[in-house]
C-alpha cells in the first residue's frame, strides 16, 4: 500500500491541521509529513499548488487527493480499519460522524474569538456574545459520551472524534474557559496522549508568528 503524505500548516496555529494529523499518529498510521507555513498576508503559493480548495490540510494517497480534515479522518479509516478511527459499533459510529460533523460546522463564536494557539500563555479574555453557548454545547456533548462509553476518551478508546475536538481543547485551556471536573479531566486525557505531546514539542519549537491568531 503508498505511503499517503500529509500537508499541514503551521502547527502552533493549524487547528484543522492538528485534526487529521493526530488522528492518523494516534492510530499509529504511517504517513509523510509536509508542513507547508502559513504566509500572512499574502498567502503561500505552495498550497494552492498541492491544495484543489487552497487551503491544507490535504491528504495524498498514490494520486488521489481528500481536503478538509474529517474527510481525511474518515478515508483513513476506511484505509487502515484495524486503527480504531471509528468505533466498532454501528451506534457509536453513527454518534461519532454526529459529534464531528458539529464541531466541523458549528462554534463559530468560541473559533473566532479564540483562535487556537499552543505557545499562547494561559489567560482569560473578555468574551463575544455566543461563546458561553458554544462552551456549554461542547461540555454536554463530552459529558453525554464519557457517560456512555466510560472513558477515557469520547468513545472508549481514543478515536477520529477525539481527534476533531482536539483544537477546542486547547482553546479551552490556554484561554481558562472551563472548571467543570469531568471537562477538565477529558482535557488532561487529551494532552497526555503521545500524538497531543509530539504536535505541542514541534509547535512551542516553530518561530513564525501570525499576528491575527495571537489574541
Amino acid at each position: 500500500m503508498d505511503r499517503p503524505t500529509l500537508y499541514i500548516a503551521n502547527k502552533n496555529y493549524s487547528s484543522w491541521s492538528f485534526r487529521p494529523w493526530m488522528a492518523l499518529t494516534g492510530a499509529g498510521v504511517d504517513f509523510e509529513e509536509v508542513l507547508i507555513p502559513f504566509d500572512y498576508p499574502g498567502g503561500n503559493p505552495d498550497v494552492k499548488a498541492i491544495s484543489p480548495s487552497g487551503n491544507v490540510p490535504v491528504l495524498q494517497h498514490g494520486a488521489l487527493k481528500i481536503w478538509e480534515s474529517l474527510a481525511i479522518i474518515e478515508y483513513t479509516a476506511e484505509l487502515y480499519p484495524e486503527a480504531g478511527l471509528l468505533p466498532r459499533d454501528r451506534a457509536a459510529r453513527a454518534l461519532a460522524r454526529s459529534v464531528s460533523m458539529e464541531m466541523l460546522s458549528s462554534f463559530r463564536a468560541l473559533r473566532g474569538a479564540c483562535p487556537m494557539n499552543i505557545r499562547r500563555p494561559k489567560a482569560r479574555i473578555v468574551l463575544p456574545d455566543g461563546v458561553a453557548a458554544d462552551i456549554s454545547r461542547i461540555e454536554t456533548i463530552w459529558r453525554d459520551l464519557l457517560q456512555q462509553s466510560g472513558g477515557p476518551f469520547l468513545f472508549g478508546a481514543f478515536s477520529g472524534a477525539d481527534a476533531m475536538f482536539a483544537p477546542v481543547v486547547n482553546r479551552f485551556d490556554i484561554y481558562d474557559l472551563v472548571d467543570r471536573d469531568d471537562t477538565l479531566a477529558y482535557m488532561t486525557t487529551m494532552k497526555a496522549h503521545p500524538a497531543w505531546r509530539k504536535w505541542e514539542e514541534a509547535a512551542r519549537a516553530e518561530r513564525w508568528i501570525v499576528a491575527e491568531d495571537e489574541v
